[in-house]
């Protein structure tokens, strides 16, 4: 599914009614009653409900008119408060208006109310629909909306936003001054980039899409660059099982990670890459760690190294890494590996001699910040699997809170710069390739901030490279897959104590709720 900016999305409106001769007020029809189908879905039955429904002039608030006159029919308790008054709406929103009122009462409809009365409006109310600002927002708000939108968000109704919740910046997701926090957000056409990122990632809430009828030809018209992640676009990279399948079918995946102290990593990585199919797993690492690696480890195999004295992987290591790459089908780096000189000039070694794909994690990656030009002589196209604080240290003058302020520019230019594929990881994780294509996956929740998480998507993502799939293919499938098998283990346990081995767990049932086509409840995706 792609995502677009708000420009593209007016140029596919534009098409739409001038082209394919949709009148406006239809797509606003069809919009409206989007969001009052994904409303009953999410919150049921308005009946004897108190709703209010903000409008504003544009067609945003001529979608909260249509959503207003349907809930009206539905026996809601409403109250329709406008921003403007009626000779200020747009053409189409006052069409809409004009509709509404033709069953509705004068009492209402409230018109540019003040801060006490909007507090009155809304003190004991049910549900808040929000059809203020839009998509269409380009500068910070200005009161009088600034006060509505306070007053929205100091309610404890439910709150739904009509395509995107009123103050937020629907191509960047930042805040413009104030925004409504939603409950729901029910977006139209193609979803937009600002949904998904940025400040929008803690206000939009569940995100629900309405097809209003854009043709699919004028979509692939614009040649659009970001994609959002869903179970259709994944479940054909899930490689087939067949009945003759064995072991040596599904690949070999090596893990080279671990260090003293930091044992579980290279632990958690491979039986990532068992759990998500791959058919053999070994983990590389020093020499001493071997046994706590073993001890934690039944169906994997192991293999000790020669270390430096530090107990880490050092140039002592690299004739025998040489050997052991040379009998995978695919490589992960750097869970607990540690840092060292010694380590640092290994990976420099060994990286441009790989014959098979690998994922550079972690330690791989501190240890490599003063050699980034490796990345493009590695002869694979590599998976480079950063958190916002590795991707400050690779691009050495930022800091996480630059990296999380656009995280698509930096992962887009960093993909193309040095040639890999990027994996941004962090709520909603961005994945870019060397084209400047970007993927964003919406599966994943806050119960996986926690330790080990990134160790087990580093093992899933080797795993799917050791089956054959190609670096963006597997980085894609890897991460979707991992953020579902959190969602699938947080239903079962709640997001609060949340650990990485329950996410190996839950690995399976995510595959097989891909391959059966279940939808996951309110990702529609």
């Amino acid at each position: 599914m792609w995502l677009v900016t708000p420009k593209q999305m007016q140029e596919l409106d534009r098409r739409t009614i001038q082209e394919n001769k949709v009148p406006g007020i239809t797509l606003m029809e069809r919009a409206g009653t989007g969001v009052v189908t994904h409303l009953l879905q999410h919150y049921g039955s308005p009946k004897g409900k108190r709703v209010v429904v903000f409008c504003g002039k544009g067609n945003n608030g001529g979608d909260g008119f249509v959503v207003a006159r349907l809930l009206q029919e539905k026996k809601a308790l409403l109250k329709v408060i406008m921003m403007t008054p009626y000779q200020e709406l747009g053409k189409d929103a006052k069409t809409m208006y004009r509709r509404f009122t033709q069953k509705a009462k004068p009492s209402q409809i409230f018109v540019q109310p003040n801060e006490e009365k909007l507090k009155s409006l809304t003190h004991n109310a049910h549900l808040l629909i929000d059809g203020l600002l839009g998509t269409g927002l380009s500068s910070s708000v200005r009161d009088p909306y600034t006060t509505a939108i306070e007053t929205i968000n100091a309610s404890p109704a439910y709150r739904v936003g009509i395509d995107i919740p009123s103050g937020l910046d629907s191509e960047s997701g930042s805040t413009m001054g104030v925004a409504v926090k939603a409950d729901l957000t029910v977006t139209f056409g193609c979803p937009k980039i600002g949904l998904y990122v940025g400040d929008a990632i803690d206000q939009v809430g569940y995100i629900e899409i309405v097809d209003i009828g854009i043709p699919e030809a004028y979509i692939k018209d614009l040649e659009p660059q970001t994609q959002l992640l869903s179970q259709a676009l994944i479940r054909p990279m899930i490689p087939p099982r067949l009945p003759s399948s064995h072991k040596g079918t599904f690949g070999h995946a090596g893990i080279v990670a671990g260090s003293p102290g930091k044992a579980g990593a290279p632990a958690l990585a491979a039986l990532g890459a068992l759990r998500i199919g791959t058919g053999l797993v070994t983990v590389a690492t020093p020499e001493t760690v071997t046994p706590i690696v073993e001890s934690k480890l039944l169906e994997i195999m192991s293999q000790g190294l020669p270390e430096t004295p530090e107990h880490l992987l050092g140039l002592e290591a690299y004739s025998a890494l040489q050997s052991f790459c040379q009998n995978t089908s695919a490589l992960g780096f750097g869970p607990g590996m540690g840092i060292s000189p010694s380590t640092t000039e290994l990976l420099s070694n060994l990286l441009p001699q790989l014959e098979v794909p690998c994922v550079l994690d972690a330690d791989a990656l501190n240890n490599l910040v003063c050699h980034l030009d490796i990345f493009s002589h590695i002869q694979q196209l590599p998976v480079l699997t950063p958190h916002p604080g590795e991707m400050a240290r690779l691009l050495a003058d930022s800091s996480s809170r630059t990296i999380n302020k656009d995280r698509i520019v930096v992962a887009r230019s960093f993909a193309t710069q040095y040639h890999v594929i990027l994996v941004l990881k962090g709520a909603n994780t961005i994945i870019a390739n060397p084209l400047g294509q970007i993927a964003i996956c919406p599966t994943g929740n806050a119960g996986m901030a926690s330790a080990g998480m990134g160790d087990v998507l580093t093992g899933m993502i080797t795993g799917l490279l050791a089956q054959g799939l190609s670096s963006w293919d597997a980085a894609q499938a890897g991460v979707y897959i991992h953020g579902l098998a959190g969602d699938l283990a947080a239903s079962s346990m709640g997001e609060p104590g949340l650990i990485a081995s329950d996410v190996i767990s839950a690995i399976p049932h995510a595959l097989t709720h891909i391959l059966s086509g279940q939808k996951k409840r309110n990702l529609s995706l």
